[in-house]
């Protein structure tokens, strides 16, 4: 398995990730940069700091992704391909079969979606729709960095997904308060990691979602 805590340096190296990798990783990074003067992909003030903020943070996830039940990834509004990318990158030697799909509707970017995922050979398929209009969807793991909140991952899931294993989601300041509030109207198990990036944040694997059956009134006016 490739171990995520070797990424907490300067640069994403490691005696387990190959020189091929560590240099797609960077032409990657170098492909976000060039393309973000013309398309909003990653904030211009975080282009300084995007191996610790954006292919550093993706990367650490790879602990989650790394199993041998897992076979196929969905990257809901995939934006630049953060985390996608960056987990195909890492798999491609080690699974050359694992598979990535992508939900971003946004014409451009999914434009760079597919110029990228060609560009690494990695096998994968990009969708230019509206996750939210997509139902009997199948995969073993979601996967969301900064697209929706939590609450509303988790309908996406029950709504549009037929068949899933995990959720994997990357929670900020106060993701402990947001699984206790999600504790309110879902039953789940969960695995968490320390954000080797941020000491705030927090990479959780949810399983065994189901929503709740009874809602009180606070509830169901807390989730209108």
């Amino acid at each position: 398995m490739i171990d995520s805590n070797i990424l907490k340096i300067d640069k994403v190296l490691s005696l387990n990730v190959s020189r091929e990798t560590l240099l797609e990783l960077e032409l990657y990074k170098n492909s976000i940069i060039s393309k973000n003067q013309s398309l909003n992909l990653i904030s211009k003030s975080t282009e300084k700091l995007i191996n610790t903020r954006h292919i550093e943070d993706s990367a650490q996830s790879i602990d989650f992704i790394d199993k041998n039940d897992i076979k196929i990834c969905t990257d809901l509004g995939s934006g630049a391909g953060l985390p996608g990318i960056v987990l195909g990158i890492l798999m491609k030697s080690k699974k050359p079969m694992f598979k990535l799909i992508f939900y971003e509707k946004s014409y451009h970017k999914s434009i760079f979606l597919k110029e990228m995922t060609k560009k690494f050979n990695l096998n994968s398929e990009v969708y230019r729709k509206n996750i939210f209009d997509e139902r009997n969807l199948t995969t073993d793991v979601i996967i969301s960095r900064a697209f929706k909140p939590l609450p509303i991952i988790f309908q996406i899931a029950k709504n549009n997904f037929k068949n899933f294993k995990y959720i994997i989601l990357f929670l900020g300041k106060g993701g402990k308060k947001i699984l206790e509030d999600a504790f309110k109207f879902w039953k789940f198990d969960y695995e968490e990691k320390k954000s080797l990036t941020n000491n705030e944040s927090i990479v959780i694997k949810i399983s065994n979602l189901k929503k709740k059956n009874t809602f009180s009134k606070e509830n169901i006016t807390l989730l209108n």
